[in-house]
């Protein structure tokens, strides 16, 4: 039996984004390998347009790559599709979408809400 597991990002079932406590508002996500009790692993993340992210300090390295949309930092930056953005550990910020997006995260630690 093969241990090997194929995810179309594009068609996936997702829930209301909860990892801090209570479903965010115009957030859902959908597990790859993400473990709650660790959190290393990675997840597809959809963001509604209007939707934004709760304030938070980063723990650990995280790391995400645009694949619809568009989303924008407090600094006003604007991550597009294609853009394969870095968080060192020690990073804090929130972020919000105009239009709406779709991100594939990898995630090396939980992160800490402001």
């Amino acid at each position: 039996m093969s241990k090997r597991k194929i995810t179309d990002p594009f068609n996936v079932s997702f829930k209301p984004f909860d990892r801090y406590g209570k479903p965010i508002t115009g957030m859902s996500w959908h597990k790859v390998s993400y473990n709650s009790e660790s959190g290393y692993g990675s997840y597809i993340l959809k963001m509604e347009p209007g939707a934004k992210s709760l304030e938070h300090k980063h723990t650990n390295y995280e790391e995400f790559l645009m694949l619809e949309g568009e989303l924008i930092d407090p600094d006003n930056k604007v991550f597009k599709k294609g853009d394969f953005v870095t968080f060192n550990p020690g990073t804090i910020h929130s972020s919000y979408t105009k239009s709406g997006c779709l991100i594939l995260v990898f995630m090396r630690g939980i992160n800490e809400p402001i």
